[in-house]
């Protein structure tokens, strides 16, 4: 059973943009999706896991976790989303509480 996601108010939804940018940071990858927020659906997706990127940065001794893949992603993200005709896409920046014991 599917569980469509929330409906929100029209007048709010005319303000946003509909595609939200996730970014996850692991010790070992960088990974990136674009989620149309209405329908709950990724609509384009990067990671440095790939098969053919891993591959090729391994060949050349890259790094798969530092911030010049995390840009590589977001350029290669970028490019899929232009393929798909979405010219730009929300950001939403969480902190996490740190916390100290």
């Amino acid at each position: 059973m599917v569980i469509p996601p929330p409906v929100k108010a029209q007048r709010i939804t005319n303000f946003l943009k509909p595609y939200l940018l996730k970014m996850h940071f692991s010790n070992k990858f960088v990974s990136a999706q674009v989620i149309h927020v209405p329908t709950a659906t990724v609509a384009a997706a990067a990671t440095s896991q790939e098969k053919l990127l891993r591959e090729a940065w391994t060949q050349t001794q890259q790094s798969t976790r530092d911030v010049s893949a995390a840009a590589k992603i977001g350029k290669i993200l970028g490019e899929r989303l232009l393929v798909n005709d979405i010219p730009a896409v929300s950001v939403v920046y969480k902190k996490k509480p740190k916390i100290s014991w």
